[in-house]
């Protein structure tokens, strides 16, 4: 069993600190957070002891789980590493490439385990369709919500799109070639809508829009490839795989036969691949126990964190330089 900490508790806090007591591989030891009005109210509702200090938490345990705000992830990160903690931390990763830069030196001085939270990579709908993902040619993706003041201290990019740049990495195997990209500010300092068009090496194109001022919530990827078509519903947990065959099954219920103008045929098939319901954040909270205790890679290692966030960044280079041209 491990000793578990958690660094602040806000309202995913909150959700972190409830699931990290449905683990049995975890002994949750505390949380910490500034807000004492806050912490005394958590401490009084989920029964979990407050600590006075960042300091306090992180020598009573094992691993830190560190769900605070963005702008203090480096500071709670950097402590508990050169403590030589085990480090679970909220994406984005920290909140610059050079915070970045000296936290991965940190992890490697450390000698531990730190697993960054890009929840999606749990999604059961994620999870379902991943097998039928090979080389994609083009990849849609839609990530819109209804405007919460809570996570605007980040421009959109780093708020919302970073899941959907996780996705992307990890489906695409090539490094980026090229980004053009634009983004609006609305009722932020920084960006509440973005959208880039980002160039891969290996020529697989994506598109991806987020917003933090829709009318309705969307999470959606579409991801075209040479034999599929395939619909990740990451709000819904669904997913739809389209997949086209050379040689026609007419017993097929679930198919449709194409006849193209040479007069070949073609046939499509229809596939919902079964979800299985999983609590994502619990999962990937569960994950990390596994690759501390086995000695393993975390499912979202920390250079995974790192290349995220490096994008994300050459995407707000790019939507700053729009910004700037449309001002002159």
């Amino acid at each position: 069993m491990l000793k578990i900490g958690v660094l602040g508790a806000g309202h995913l806090g909150k959700i972190h600190i409830n699931c990290i007591k449905q683990i049995q591989e975890y002994d949750l030891v505390g949380f910490y957070d500034p807000m004492e009005e806050t912490a005394r109210q958590v401490e009084a509702e989920m029964n979990v002891k407050c600590f006075d200090s960042i300091d306090s938490l992180i020598d009573a345990v094992d691993v830190v789980d560190i769900v605070t705000p963005t702008v203090r992830h480096f500071e709670c990160a950097s402590k508990a590493l050169q403590k030589r903690k085990h480090v679970f931390i909220e994406k984005p990763i920290v909140a610059t490439p050079d915070e970045a830069n000296a936290l991965k030196k940190l992890a490697d001085e450390a000698g531990v385990k730190v697993q960054v939270g890009h929840v999606e990579r749990f999604n059961p709908a994620f999870i379902a369709a991943e097998p039928f993902i090979g080389e994609p040619l083009f990849i849609e993706a839609h990530r819109l919500a209804q405007f919460n003041p809570r996570g605007t201290d980040v421009p959109v990019v780093l708020d919302l799109m970073v899941h959907d740049l996780d996705i992307l990495l990890t489906i695409v195997k090539s490094p980026v070639a090229h980004i053009s990209a634009s983004g609006v500010s609305v009722v932020s300092p920084t960006p509440d809508i973005a959208n880039v068009r980002i160039e891969f090496e290996n020529g697989t194109v994506a598109n991806l829009t987020a917003s933090r001022l829709s009318m309705k919530y969307m999470r959606k990827t579409r991801i075209f490839q040479k034999d599929a078509y395939i619909s990740v519903d990451f709000l819904d947990k669904k997913a739809e795989i389209f997949r086209i065959h050379d040689e026609v099954d007419e017993s097929n219920p679930f198919s449709t036969t194409l006849v193209l103008a040479d007069g070949s045929e073609k046939q499509i098939t229809f596939e919902m691949p079964e979800i299985h319901p999983i609590n994502a954040i619990k999962t990937e909270l569960e994950s990390f126990y596994g690759a501390i205790v086995h000695n393993t890679t975390p499912t979202v290692s920390i250079d995974d964190g790192i290349n995220v966030l490096k994008l994300a960044y050459s995407i707000l280079d790019a939507v700053n330089d729009s910004i700037a041209k449309v001002k002159k």
